[in-house]
């Protein structure tokens, strides 16, 4: 079992997702890692800052499987550096005429921030596609949903009824609308960093913007428009989105949760695993599912106000901003695609019972037309007072158990204009 949630055999899957898993890991971190040291010799050797050969040698060396990671370790505790020991231990691998161009001139925050930038590249494919799938799923449940009727209930009270289309049909736009702001942002923080440790890269000459050109094309990345040390809103902006979309995914779970209580039971599939220590009724299956959506999206949130905090750096640089960036980020990128593929897999499952939400609203009787009655008298009695007359006719047919068209009918101020309606 791993020390972290995320890295347990038992409880991985609550955290994390295999694709994801392996973006994060050991090996995977190593392997981008090396890719921006390939794409960067390539670059300098595409404007004539390294030589050709030296970028070849380096590209064919760039893999994680040429590396002993027992050996990376041991190097990165020994410099106290980030990087310095990856870098050390891949100029190992090349003759002495190639290990001086192994990250020429680069400053370590640019491999930082550039890896933090491929991040969410990757993961920014990730959730563009588990929200196409969840927000498909929603939007399957809206049109066969779209004429079953439950109870609208504003404040937790019963009140006029909807349909459980539109219900699921809100969950689908607001799933769409993530979609939307992950498109938009990603020009915004999947941007390289290539300027050196001031902010300057004086050290490329007039051929810098060029470079960072051809090192941002070969990873797949965009351009910044200025070069930049200290600009972290990016990577905050990220987390945000990440944010939002575990809120939303919470927001169903614990609408789910709340309609599938007894006394509601609009979500009804008895668990088949069998019972639970103290529990020994049948329950409801998708509700720990609903809270774990709950659960992972109170931790993500947390991650975002670190990133936050992250945006508030010293002049020119702060190795304590972005090193809390590096340690919040991975779990919050793997809690959200946990997130996505259990709200995905939520979606698609559901089942509702339709024939209970109607007796649910059947068993209030006409006194859930409220609404519409006072929509009629409006125009005669003004807003206000078909709302208070109404609202007095209601509470009084409730407290003598006798039906709505009854109880109207007995109120003398609104009893005159449905006869004269009626007639």
């Amino acid at each position: 079992m791993g020390a972290h949630p995320i890295d347990s055999v038992l409880y991985g899957q609550l955290a994390s997702t295999p694709e994801l898993r392996r973006l994060f890991d050991d090996q995977g971190r190593v392997q981008s890692c090396l890719k921006i040291l390939a794409a960067l010799a390539q670059a300098q050797a595409q404007v004539g800052v390294v030589p050709e050969s030296a970028a070849t040698l380096i590209t064919d060396h760039a893999d994680v499987r040429l590396l002993d990671l027992d050996k990376v370790a041991a190097a990165t505790r020994a410099t106290g550096h980030s990087t310095l020991g990856l870098v050390q231990c891949l100029q190992d691998l090349l003759p002495d005429s190639t290990r001086q161009w192994v990250h020429f001139g680069a400053a370590v925050q640019d491999m930082t921030h550039t890896w933090t930038a491929l991040v969410m590249l990757r993961v920014g494919d990730v959730l563009g596609r588990d929200l196409q799938r969840a927000e498909a799923a929603a939007a399957a449940l809206a049109k066969r949903y779209r004429d079953t009727v439950i109870s609208g209930r504003p404040d937790g009270q019963q009140a006029m009824p909807i349909t459980y289309g539109l219900r699921t049909a809100e969950w689908a736009s607001e799933l769409g609308r993530h979609r939307t702001r992950l498109a938009a942002g990603r020009g915004r923080w999947e941007a390289v960093r290539l300027s050196g440790r001031l902010g300057t890269p004086e050290v490329w000459g007039d051929g810098a913007r060029s470079l960072l050109h051809a090192f941002a094309d070969r990873l797949g990345l965009s351009v910044p428009d200025v070069p930049w040390a200290t600009a972290s809103d990016g990577v905050a902006e990220f987390l945000g989105l990440l944010t939002m979309i575990t809120a939303t995914l919470a927001k169903i779970g614990r609408e789910i949760f709340e309609l599938s209580r007894p006394e509601m039971d609009a979500q009804w599939r008895v668990s088949t695993s069998g019972p639970i220590a103290g529990i020994g009724i049948p329950r409801t299956r998708d509700l720990e599912s609903c809270e774990h959506l709950i659960t992972l999206a109170r931790v993500v949130r947390a991650s975002t106000a670190v990133a936050v905090e992250a945006m508030v750096e010293e002049p020119r640089h702060d190795g304590s901003a972005w090193e809390a960036v590096c340690l919040v980020l991975p779990e919050a990128c793997q809690l959200t695609g946990a997130a996505l593929v259990l709200g995905c897999d939520l979606l698609e499952e559901l089942e509702t019972d339709a024939q209970h939400m109607q007796a649910e609203v059947d068993a209030r009787g006409q006194f859930v037309l409220t609404g519409p009655v006072m929509r009629a008298l409006a125009d005669r009695l003004g807003v206000h007072a078909a709302h208070q007359y109404v609202y007095e006719a209601a509470v009084a047919g409730l407290e003598r158990g006798i039906d709505f068209r009854k109880a109207l009918l007995e109120h003398p101020r609104i009893a005159e204009h449905l006869e004269s309606r009626a007639g």
